[in-house]
Order: C-alpha cells, then sequence, then structure tokens
C-alpha cells in the first residue's frame, strides 16, 4: 500500500469507520471501543464473545481493552487540565 493509499484508509476510518474498508475484527474492534468509551456500564460478557468469534483470543481482547481505556483515560485528563495540543504538531490533515 503506498502513503497516499495508506493516507486515505486512516482518513476513512476517521471520517466514518462504519463506511470504511474495514476487516471483520477491526470493524468489531471499531463497535467495541465505541461501546466501551460511550456505554461502558453497559458492556456485557457478549461483547467479548463478539470479538471471540472474529478471531480474536482474550489477550488480544485485554490488550484492546487496555489501549482503548487508556486513551479515554489520558483524553479526559488532558480536557480536565486544559492541555492544548504542542504548536509543534500539524493539524492533521493539513
Amino acid at each position: 500500500m503506498s502513503e497516499e493509499e495508506a493516507d486515505e484508509y486512516v482518513h476513512a476510518v476517521a471520517r466514518d469507520w462504519k463506511l470504511a474498508p474495514l476487516s471483520e475484527t477491526d470493524r468489531a474492534l471499531c463497535a467495541f471501543a465505541v461501546k466501551l468509551t460511550h456505554a461502558p456500564s453497559e458492556m456485557s460478557p457478549q461483547d467479548l464473545e463478539l470479538l471471540r468469534a472474529t478471531g480474536l483470543d482474550d489477550r488480544a481482547i485485554h490488550d484492546a481493552a487496555q489501549v482503548i481505556s487508556y486513551f479515554n483515560y489520558i483524553n479526559r485528563i488532558a480536557d480536565t487540565f486544559g492541555v492544548e495540543p504542542e504548536e509543534f504538531i500539524p493539524l492533521w490533515g493539513k
């Protein structure tokens, strides 16, 4: 995949992951991330089974949950304290 193709892929996912050309596993991971982020109290064993059905083992699911939770945590900390993006980091897509 060329750099241009990779960039378009990333932008497609960022625009709307539901319409992006994702694998079944990646689509399930995105749905899992959305639910864990927006409705964590509604998570159930069924959410794990949906990931297992795509071929993920418990270690991979655990790792995904750790990464998703970390990003939720660090974004909330940054929002709480009004952390601004570093000026040397260009705006994405520019």
